[in-house]
């Protein structure tokens, strides 16, 4: 069979495969290599540099180098770049789009959503440069002013993860470089490629040298530490699972530095009674389906009321069954593979230990045989209380369907979790809509609505879902530090 890279080969030839430091492409100091391989037959189709710890070292030297420079090019110049980015990445939108397919192997329509979405960043922030807004007021005393300036945080480290190679690095490094950060970036080691097409984009665009460093590197725990214990990084911007979370905000608590965590979520999905049951449906395929199911915002757990529950499984059931499933960039095809065989056996026993506790499987819950890390998509119903497939982040297209009779009641279940990030109401009474939004806890809802990320609005959730937030204004301030003078005149 023909692989996707072979058809694509020219895809990657346009950017080196080696790390980025201080506007150089060099190879790793110990000579090392990532092989990336297409989540569709498991076969590799790159090698990129792996960084070592003095690798990340010398990112950072860099960094501190262009800093200074970086942090006092005016608002506009800093904007302008940014813009000249968001043009370059349109224009190789289709490119970026079978990149992101080759190494992550999601469809071909969620790869082109990501490279508009991920680009969308660059132009929100080169709006938002000019805007790093302080304050003056008169101190309540008369006897000075209180000014309020937000000057840029400093270097930071920027780790990203595999699910979202684009979007993810653009949403760090777009506020990073609008309020005057120079950053050194981690992308995942399953799909460093689209980080480095993106550093590639950004030079272009004119961004200095050392403003922008990539360390792709399989020694992500060693590097990324080594980078936290050194005193000139102030930021670390993490966005991946809880777990790995709490152990990097452990190693940035040795030199107290400031944190930003987009982690884990377990979203809930709630149908009431009044909702029109096909919104909710078409709805529940975003919220679930987007990128196979691989998402932090992945409705995990469908609670339906018990007058629509038949209804809405049904018709889940058979959106699922009609999706395509296959190599990423092949025609029709709506569903890909999950990144690597450790995922697609975690999803393989949610599946089966739920289905131990009592549950029955309308569709899918049979791993395929054959090439690459393919899972159907899956619904399940009569899921108990306290079954696997509710309780972990699932990552994986499988839509466990849980059925109430009561409002309090769904929402007792939806708050059931330490997660916090997304939930998804549906309903045709609005009133009912906003009072449940409020007793959710969670920093995103959306009401009638599969999807809720906008560059322009502030993403982060609660309880262990992270801290801080991505996006919006808010993301922006989060590579920022508060100064306050004390001045009379």
């Amino acid at each position: 069979m023909t692989t996707l890279a072979t058809e694509h080969s020219a895809l990657l030839d346009w950017f080196p495969h080696q790390l980025f430091i201080g506007g150089a492409w060099r190879e790793a100091g110990d000579g090392d290599r990532i092989d990336v391989l297409d989540p569709a037959n498991g076969e590799p189709i790159a090698s990129v540099s792996s960084g070592t710890v003095e690798d990340g070292i010398a990112a950072v030297d860099a960094a501190e180098r262009a800093l200074g420079t970086w942090a006092v090019v005016p608002p506009r110049e800093r904007g302008e770049i940014l813009r000249k980015a968001y043009e370059l990445m349109t224009e190789r939108a289709e490119d970026l789009a079978l990149l992101i397919v080759l190494e992550n192997g999601k469809a071909l329509p969620d790869a082109r959503a990501e490279v508009a979405y991920a680009a969308e960043f660059f132009r929100w922030y080169a709006e938002e440069a000019v805007r790093v807004i302080g304050s003056v007021q008169t101190a309540p005393k008369g006897t000075n002013r209180i000014v309020v300036n937000h000057l840029p945080i400093g270097v930071s480290v920027l780790v990203t993860p595999w699910n979202f190679p684009a979007a993810m690095a653009t949403r760090k490094i777009g506020p990073a470089l609008a309020a005057g950060c120079s950053v050194i970036l981690k992308p995942a080691s399953e799909t460093p490629l689209s980080t480095l097409a993106v550093a590639h984009i950004l030079t272009e665009a004119g961004v200095p040298d050392g403003v922008v460093n990539v360390v792709p590197s399989k020694r992500s725990g060693p590097v990324v530490g080594a980078m936290l214990d050194d005193p000139r990084v102030r930021k670390l911007s993490f966005t991946g699972s809880t777990e790995v979370g709490r152990t990097l905000l452990a190693a940035a608590a040795k030199t107290v530095v400031n944190c930003s965590m987009e982690l884990g979520g377990n979203a809930p999905f709630i149908v009431f009674g009044d909702a029109d049951v096909d919104d909710a449906v078409a709805g529940a395929m975003v919220a679930k389906m987007r990128n196979g199911g691989s998402a932090c915002t992945a409705a995990n757990r469908l609670y339906v009321h018990a007058s629509v529950a038949e209804e809405f499984s049904a018709k889940l059931s058979a959106a699922m069954q009609a999706l395509v499933v296959g190599r990423g960039s092949d025609d029709g095809v709506a569903l890909g593979p999950l990144i690597n065989a450790s995922s697609q056996a975690k999803v393989d026993k949610l599946v089966k230990g739920t289905v131990a506790m009592g549950a029955r499987i309308l569709t899918g819950g049979e791993l395929p045989g054959g090439a690459g890390y393919f899972y159907p998509a899956t619904v399940l119903v009569d899921v108990p209380e306290g079954a696997p497939v509710l309780v972990e982040e699932i990552f994986g297209p499988v839509a466990p369907i849980v059925v109430f009779e009561d409002e309090d009641d769904a929402i007792r279940m939806a708050n059931d979790t330490e997660y916090g990030l997304v939930a998804y109401l549906y309903t045709s009474d609005l009133a009912r809509g906003m009072r449940v939004s409020e007793r959710i806890e969670s920093g995103m809802v959306g009401i009638n609505r599969g999807v809720v990320s906008d560059p322009a609005a502030p993403f982060g959730g609660f309880k262990q879902s992270g801290l801080g937030r991505e996006g919006g204004h808010e993301g922006l301030l989060e590579f920022t530090e508060s100064q306050y003078v004390a001045v009379s005149w």
